[in-house]
């Protein structure tokens, strides 16, 4: 099985980006500890971070031709503007959760939009990094049992 794991914009400054919000944990921390949990679950992962809504785009299409199983998926702040992600994720098709170490829900107002929600089988918010394990563990079993969306 194979999952991507794709990050948006300032999540490289995780660890020094308003730990109020973010937590301690640095990108390359955050990196290792999905790797690890890769290993524990016997799955690929493979990390990406882009502040470039393109690239994202590029990245969740590269998921689909590399026959990619599932996507955990950070949008970052493409979470309340980018229709481009939604659509990406719509075309593609493939599993996908969305992920915020935050609570967004108890932030600012316009962080409770979220257009690629509507594409997602699942939103896990403000349980920190951690999140991003909770999304691989649900993907996992999510595809196990074959189903779709």
């Amino acid at each position: 099985m194979k999952l991507y794991i794709i990050n948006g914009p300032n999540l490289n400054f995780l660890g020094i980006r308003e730990p109020q919000h973010y937590g301690n944990t640095t990108y390359e921390g955050l990196i290792q500890m999905i790797q690890n949990h890769a290993g524990e679950l016997g799955i690929e992962a493979v990390c990406y971070q882009s502040n470039h809504e393109g690239d994202l785009v590029d990245k969740i299409q590269e998921a689909y031709l590399d026959g990619a199983d599932g996507i955990v998926i950070n949008p970052g702040a493409y979470t309340h503007t980018s229709i481009a992600l939604l659509d990406a994720v719509k075309s593609v098709q493939i599993p996908t959760v969305e992920v915020h170490i935050s609570k967004v829900e108890e932030r600012e107002e316009f962080r409770q939009i979220s257009y690629i929600r509507a594409a997602c089988q699942k939103a896990i918010t403000g349980e920190g990094v951690k999140g991003y394990l909770m999304a691989m563990d649900f993907l996992c079993e999510f595809l196990s049992k074959g189903e779709k969306k």
